[in-house]
């Protein structure tokens, strides 16, 4: 009878499930977490909508222009703004604080007698962090796709080469940019949670996610090589842009999507293991300390060693190159030629028709053709069924290192002179004055 009473109250570990339950009640009970969710649902949905009400445009910003044409710009908007700053931050309050709260209470020791298994209290914490960051994601996304349709509508959207998507085309490939901006986003979390491990009660975890989203963002600025750029975790935000292109450029996104999970995961490994190897019966515990640098910063730093060098040799890249600048701002130029066309009710053309072509120079033909810079400048011609001279048009192109680059119009002011352009139905804005384009940095481009 006494080893069957012994057998009977013996403690078994809680659940997953109900560990995971009470993990995530403790998170949305924070005030802190509830103001985040409530700003990620409302305050996008606000903001693209009254911007796409004011007359001036975030024309410096990627698809700022086109607020005006069509609803499914002010996501994308939204997107390279999250990208920036809110999921780095967003991050770092969620899964920044999840493990460094418990050593700042002193409720470890509680925390273990209730569910008696630092296996799961690991797992639990885990995923109530991400579920609270997909719901901040999504709120993001629903909120500003809302109200840019809202207030301005289901319209089509014009992709980086010009290109005219449909509305339910436009649909997935929003859906798909979000998606994707979820992997570096995740890489970031469990980030936030190696420091929220290793560096105990102290709040220095907090900063470590904005501080690695910083880097990466600075390093993408610098004229790094691809390969370099492609092997950084926070490529993802930036490799979206190809999605909207004709034919789509996957090839970098998929690379900067699967580089990021590959950080989360072993981020997630190594916080996990300086988790298990920590002695919680240490009140004065203060973080793994060269433990921490050890198991923490050298294995992602021999990662991204290793991603650079699969990358360099797997993926054949050219960079910003003159031809590639020239077929990219010529393609789009022919696209939003026939919009301008179709805008002032001339007679319709094709691409095919227009055979458009550009020449450019970089520095005025004194340094080297390639590269990103403020100091390209194009000559657009093409030729239209019936005229006897072919037309020209002037623009300074500004490109980024990471290929995105800005066409500002020079000259005819017929063509791309001025903001506006006078329609039928009063003042319309001028596609050709200003524009956004892409030069794939890589040799390939996946067709889509």
């Amino acid at each position: 009878m006494t080893t069957l009473i012994a057998e009977d109250i013996v403690a078994r570990p809680v659940s997953v499930r109900r560990a995971y339950r009470f993990e995530l009640v403790k998170l949305v009970s924070q005030w802190r977490v509830r103001l985040l969710v409530l700003a990620c649902w409302i305050a996008p949905g606000l903001f693209v909508a009254g911007v796409s009400e004011q007359s001036t445009l975030p024309s410096d910003t990627l698809f700022g222009r086109w607020m005006h044409a069509t609803g499914w710009a002010g996501p994308l908007v939204i997107l390279g703004f999250a990208g920036t700053w809110a999921l780095p931050l967003l991050t770092s309050v969620v899964a920044g604080d999840v493990f460094a709260v418990e050593d700042r209470l002193g409720t470890w020791r509680h925390l273990l007698v209730a569910v008696r298994s630092p296996r799961r209290i690991f797992v639990a914490k885990v995923l109530a962090g991400l579920t609270v960051i997909l719901v901040l994601v999504a709120g993001l996304a629903c909120s500003s796709a809302v109200g840019g349709l809202a207030s301005v509508g289901n319209q089509p959207l014009v992709g980086l080469d010009g290109h005219l998507l449909a509305p339910s085309d436009a649909a997935g490939r929003v859906l798909l940019a979000w998606t994707a901006a979820l992997a570096p986003a995740l890489a970031l979390a469990a980030i936030g949670l190696l420091g929220s491990v290793a560096l105990g009660r102290s709040p220095t975890g907090l900063l470590l996610p904005p501080v690695v989203a910083l880097g990466t963002q600075v390093a993408q600025m610098l004229p790094l090589p691809v390969a370099v750029r492609l092997a950084l975790p926070g490529y993802a935000f930036v490799s979206w842009n190809g999605l909207f292109t004709s034919p789509a450029q996957l090839t970098p996104l998929l690379i900067g999507v699967a580089v990021s999970l590959v950080w989360a995961v072993l981020a997630t490994v190594l916080a996990f293991l300086l988790f298990l190897r920590r002695d919680f019966t240490n009140l004065a515990y203060d973080g793994a300390g060269r433990r921490g640098l050890t198991v923490g910063l050298l294995p992602l730093a021999g990662l991204t060693a290793l991603s650079v060098a699969v990358i360099a040799v797997a993926v054949p890249s050219t960079g910003i190159q003159r031809d590639k600048v020239q077929r990219s701002l010529a393609t789009a130029f022919a696209h939003l030629y026939r919009m301008q066309t179709d805008q002032l009710h001339r007679p319709a053309v094709t691409e095919a028709q227009l055979r458009a072509s550009a020449a450019c120079t970089k520095s005025d033909g004194q340094a080297a053709q390639e590269g990103p810079g403020n100091d390209w400048r194009c000559v657009v011609t093409w030729h239209l069924p019936g005229a006897a001279v072919a037309g020209t048009a002037i623009y300074q192109l500004d490109i980024g290192s990471d290929g995105r680059f800005v066409a500002d119009g020079d000259g005819p002011k017929e063509v791309n002179g001025y903001f506006l352009v006078r329609t039928e139905t009063g003042d319309a804005p001028n596609p050709l004055w200003q524009f956004d384009g892409d030069v794939d940095l890589l040799d390939t481009t996946s067709k889509g």
